[in-house]
């Protein structure tokens, strides 16, 4: 079993196993291009704190895989999360968001989906104002404005209806 060194954009080091490392896509890909190296990979686009929750995640996923279903069409569920993932994306906006950018800069699939499910569960049923108050959006249309995008919407909007 042969490490990995992985250096955050911090300079914090992390020594994880390759098998693990290589869940992301990109230090796969990192790794075959510059060959088995003692220098720690760069990851200027991920903190500590963050690599850290990463590689918590990918560990656990390479001791506990999912079932991989050749079925897709659950693809796009929303309430499909495993509860270990759900308790993984239990954090502040923040930490969730870059969660969402690191696993999309790093290409791990799996983290990048549940993190998006969970922001999409986050604002499901939401109006448009309860959604820009859960992010801190501010809403820069004028009433007019918004009410010219309403009509011109109309026919997306759930009425309750089947």
């Amino acid at each position: 079993m042969s490490l990995v060194k992985l250096e955050s954009s911090d300079e914090k080091v992390f020594e994880i196993e390759k098998e693990i490392a290589c869940m992301s896509v990109t230090i796969k890909n990192m790794i075959e291009d510059i060959g088995e190296s003692d220098s720690p990979i760069p990851l200027p686009n991920v903190t500590s704190t963050i690599l850290e929750k990463v590689l918590d995640y990918c560990r656990h996923h390479h001791q506990h895989p999912s079932p991989q279903g050749d079925d897709k069409k659950d693809e796009k569920r929303l309430d499909d999360i495993p509860p270990y993932d759900r308790d993984f994306c239990k954090v502040d906006q923040p930490t969730l968001f870059e969660l969402i950018l690191a696993a999309n800069y790093l290409d791990i699939k799996p983290l990048l989906d549940v993190t998006c499910k969970t922001v999409a569960n986050m604002i499901r049923g939401k109006t448009p104002e309860e959604i820009r108050k859960i992010f801190n959006i501010k809403n820069d249309f004028t009433p007019e404005e918004e009410e010219q995008i309403r009509k011109e919407n109309e026919w997306c909007e759930d009425k309750g209806g089947n």
